[in-house]
């Protein structure tokens, strides 16, 4: 029973890869692509460490699975910040249909401030 939850969880978490990857290709601009990766590791790579839990338990490779799940969940978060941040600082432009960009009214309102 602990293998087929485990293989439907690790199916799901392929799934949330393959759309993350799809939307690495289709995605028109940076911040967009910062995005669909993001959202692909948190969800399908930390999917797939937890159905490898599922399935082996509290064994030496379940263990190390589950305690890949939390590093892999904030390191993927940051380094993505720190990316799209470095891109906006570089002047890598938004897409030419983007609606706003927070980020650059932020950075004006505070330099208007001091």
């Amino acid at each position: 029973m602990n293998e087929l939850i485990g293989l439907i969880i690790i199916t799901v978490g392929v799934v949330f890869d393959f759309f993350g990857v799809l939307g690495l290709l289709r995605l028109p601009d940076v911040y967009n692509r910062l995005q669909a990766a993001t959202k692909c590791i948190t969800l399908g790579t930390c999917g797939i460490m937890l159905g490898t839990f599922v399935m082996n338990g509290f064994t030496g490779l379940g263990i190390k699975a589950l305690i890949a799940i939390p590093f892999i969940f904030f390191t993927a978060a940051t380094g993505s910040h720190a990316l799209a941040r470095g891109a906006h600082k570089f002047g890598i432009k938004l897409w030419h249909k983007s609606v706003c960009d927070k980020y650059r009214e932020k950075v004006t309102t505070d330099k208007g401030n001091k």
